[in-house]
């Protein structure tokens, strides 16, 4: 299927774009020499980048529950929520953390879990973030970033198509593929 020209408005990732990104970023972290213990991704956008960079690093994975862009299928930003607990399977958020998010955009989000990992998760020793995309209109910059947006383009990543999906239309959908 092809995707619609890239502009200085929009950036369109494919999947295999969006994992060779990924692995861009896991080299990334690896060639800075900076060891880390744990990776807590920031769900929903940060879920697959946290996954994949906690299987190649082989650490355990946390997940935070954050939101802000909720309106008109996720292209408005509201209020920033975040969620009160972490999930982790293998013992506690503590020592040195790789945070981890699709993109930075605002920076309000990365700022404000700063500040939440600083109040509520005392062992946590240091932090830095990775991202795969870093929008200039951000007034935080991430430790890691792959693509650095001086237009601030709206990007179009590929799981988003399931954005408007639902179990009443699988069936076309499926079909639509064959």
């Amino acid at each position: 299927m092809n995707q619609p020209q890239n502009d200085d408005k929009n950036l369109w990732v494919s999947w295999d774009e969006y994992h060779r990104l990924i692995e861009r970023l896991a080299l990334a972290v690896y060639e800075s020499n900076w060891k880390f213990d744990k990776i807590l991704c920031l769900a929903r956008g940060g879920l697959r980048v946290g996954d994949q960079l906690a299987r190649i690093y082989d650490v355990p994975l946390a997940i935070l529950a954050t939101s802000s862009y909720r309106e008109a299928e996720g292209t408005i930003r509201g209020d920033l929520d975040i969620a009160q607990y972490i999930t982790i399977t293998r013992g506690e958020l503590e020592g040195r953390v790789l945070l981890v998010d699709d993109l930075v955009d605002s920076g309000v989000t990365l700022e404000r879990v700063g500040k939440h990992l600083k109040e509520r998760f005392p062992k946590v020793t240091d932090v830095r973030s990775a991202v795969l995309w870093h929008k200039a209109c951000s007034k935080v910059a991430p430790d890691y970033a792959v693509d650095f947006l001086p237009t601030n383009p709206w990007i179009h990543q590929p799981f988003e198509e399931y954005d408007t999906l639902r179990p009443h239309n699988l069936s076309a959908w499926i079909k639509r593929g064959t």
